[in-house]
């Protein structure tokens, strides 16, 4: 899955606010191979404050609309841009709130029969990395993303079109971030496809040694991405796509 940042301020430092860069910048990600390419015009960084419905729209609708009959999803928390996106062909919606966010949106998702990715954080964005901590980070999350899922399927929303994200990087220290890879295999057992987004999180920066890292190399997403992919990772959600689709193509083989 590759990334497109229509926002200002992405963590990661690619947001576009730019229609035709932002067009250019997802083809490039289809021709190294991204099987779906992910939209969003809401920064979720750390400390990051809500778009209101209005500009969310004004940043993502002319690039779905110039990109119509490619393999997109839309990353919102908002039913109104889901709606929109939907109509513009987009195949999945993109959750970081797991339905919690917009009381409309699992209406929205269940109507349309579009995939939806559910994603675990603790807190918002505005204060997930205050001070987060957890007993057993990997039975809170895999309790949370079970309890989302039979939400959604109580909803309408069909279970085979539901794939779960633990969140990597949302309310979780890295040490949290860590041992949610490490223990994928546990996540994996819910039975639905498993998404993991570790691409350029500070994480990785922090892991090779700079405490005050606010992102990771692309080496390190993708070394990070294959031994996501060896647990059992469906999804690996990336910025650096040609890198991460080589690097895959090569675990895959091995793996065979």
């Amino acid at each position: 899955m590759g990334v497109v940042n229509v926002t200002p301020d992405s963590f990661s430092g690619d947001g576009v606010l730019w229609r035709d860069a932002a067009v250019t910048e997802a083809y490039g990600m289809l021709d190294a191979g991204a099987a779906i390419v992910d939209v969003g015009g809401e920064s979720t960084r750390p400390g990051s404050e809500a778009v209101p419905l209005e500009e969310e729209l004004r940043r993502v609708v002319p690039v779905l609309e110039h990109l119509q009959g490619e393999p997109l999803s839309i990353d919102t928390s908002k039913a109104g841009v889901a709606r929109r996106a939907i109509e513009l062909g987009v195949e999945l919606v993109n959750d970081v709130t797991a339905l919690h966010g917009d009381p409309e949106l699992v209406g929205a998702v269940a109507e349309a029969g579009v995939y939806v990715c559910l994603m675990h954080m603790q807190g918002e964005p505005r204060t997930m990395q205050a001070d987060p901590r957890y007993d057993d980070v990997v039975s809170e999350v895999k309790a949370f993303l079970e309890e989302r899922l039979a939400f959604a399927v109580s909803q309408g929303v069909c279970e085979e079109l539901v794939c779960l994200d633990p969140g990597i990087g949302f309310g979780k220290t890295p040490e949290h971030n860590l041992e949610l890879v490490r223990r994928l295999g546990e996540l994996v057992a819910i039975g639905r496809p498993i998404l993991i987004g570790f691409s350029r999180k500070s994480t990785l920066g922090k892991l090779l040694g700079d405490p005050d890292a606010r992102v990771g190399t692309t080496a390190a997403s993708v070394g990070m991405a294959v031994a996501a992919y060896e647990r059992g990772a469906t999804i690996l959600r990336a910025h650096d796509v040609r890198e991460h689709v080589e690097a895959l193509r090569a675990a895959a083989a091995v793996l065979a």
